[in-house]
């Protein structure tokens, strides 16, 4: 089975220097990854360019089945395509409630104030208590989402990624800021949704990658420097002198 991703001997330089260089990369359908690297590895450029919001200089990202090319389409055509992003700092309407967050998503509309001309159906409904089921703000429904918790806030902005139904879902260093039970509970969300997609997590946490119990990409100057278990990776003496050393 072909993958869902594939990068293939993509670079981009920024002012000179070369933040990817000669980058290959490929995720399953249905897989959980995670991306490790010190800082001005690639990891926010690789996925800027998988978004669209960066351009290579050379190379190509396909997509899907039948595979698309992602360099010719726009920020907005990809995400449709079914590729969604979550950023370290969460962007929820913090003024709405999770249930309107979350039916805002569900919609496909995120202006704030389109929910209240919004009539939902009762499967609308279904799927939004479903989504909260998933995401465990079940009891949180009715609450302003400002009230929420950083972990709390991390995952409805999850939930309403998940109400896209994103193909590949690209996470951002989702332990930052959390609590331990947060972080366990996220390992949890993110390990079950990756059952039904793609799963890209950057993270520098290694005890949050360790928890995710999948297969780990080391990025370094813009290249892959190994790929395997965490165990495999962590034991790499290139490893150890470029990140885990420092």
């Amino acid at each position: 089975m072909s993958a869902l991703l594939e990068v293939t001997s993509i670079s981009v330089s920024f002012d000179g220097f070369k933040a990817i260089n000669n980058l290959s990369f490929e995720i399953g359908g249905q897989e959980l990854r995670a991306i490790i690297g010190p800082n001005g590895a690639g990891k926010t450029t690789f996925m800027d360019i998988v978004t669209g919001k960066t351009r290579p200089d050379e190379g190509r990202v396909r997509f899907g089945e039948p595979q698309l090319d992602l360099l010719r389409l726009s920020e907005s055509q990809i995400a449709r395509a079914g590729v969604g992003r979550k950023f370290q700092r969460p962007t929820v309407f913090e003024a709405q409630s999770v249930r309107d967050n979350l039916m805002m998503a569900l919609s496909n509309d995120r202006l704030p104030f389109s929910v209240l001309r919004y009539k939902a159906s009762k499967e609308d409904a279904a799927r939004v208590a479903a989504l909260a089921g998933e995401i465990g703000l079940s009891g949180e429904l009715d609450r302003t989402a400002g009230e929420l918790s950083h972990g709390q806030k991390q995952w409805l902005e999850i939930g309403m990624l998940l109400a896209q139904d994103p193909k590949l879902l690209l996470v951002d260093e989702p332990a930052a800021g959390m609590t331990l039970g947060e972080r366990e509970h996220t390992t949890d969300l993110l390990r079950r949704a990756a059952e039904t997609r793609a799963v890209v997590v950057v993270e520098h946490d290694m005890e949050f990658v360790r928890r995710l119990d999948c297969k780990v990409t080391v990025l370094h100057e813009g290249s892959v420097l190994a790929e395997g278990s965490l165990d495999h990776v962590t034991g790499n003496s290139e490893v150890i002198d470029v990140y885990l050393g420092r």
